[in-house]
């Protein structure tokens, strides 16, 4: 499957019954940034979970969120800084799209950094070394 560049969130949800319609939860601790408005409409795609023996259930993988992180902590990564946040933090993006938050860079660097922490959807990052861009 092919996970396109401008994915925001990833997260699983249960659906529910209201009246005539399904209701999924956005979970407010999955929207970190100010991408997503009350009113605003976005596009939503559902996948079907695998529910053989050894496949975790959904529950199981909402329980263990680390494990959805194309990153984990204590990788060492060398990655471009792409944008710089609100806070001040460089921004860059890994496998998938998945957003790592590293401090004391600037945009256009590229650095080496140290996972520190992670989520389901963005990790932060320890600076460890900046290289020359064409290295």
């Amino acid at each position: 499957m092919q996970i396109p560049d401008d994915l925001l969130y990833l997260f699983s949800a249960r659906v529910d019954e209201q009246r005539d319609s399904y209701i999924l939860e956005v979970p407010k601790q999955e929207v970190t940034t100010d991408d997503i408005q009350v009113g605003d409409v976005h596009r939503v795609a559902v996948f079907v979970t695998n529910t053989t023996d050894d496949t975790p259930s959904t529950h199981e993988v909402v329980q263990n969120r680390e494990n959805l992180a194309p990153v984990e902590k204590g990788d060492q990564r060398t990655v471009d800084i792409e944008d710089i946040g609100e806070q001040g933090d460089g921004i860059a993006r890994t496998d998938r799209g998945y957003v790592l938050v590293v401090p004391d860079t600037e945009q256009g660097e590229r650095v080496t950094v140290e996972v520190t922490d992670v989520s389901e959807s963005v990790g932060f990052a320890d600076l460890i070394e900046r290289k020359p861009y064409y290295e």
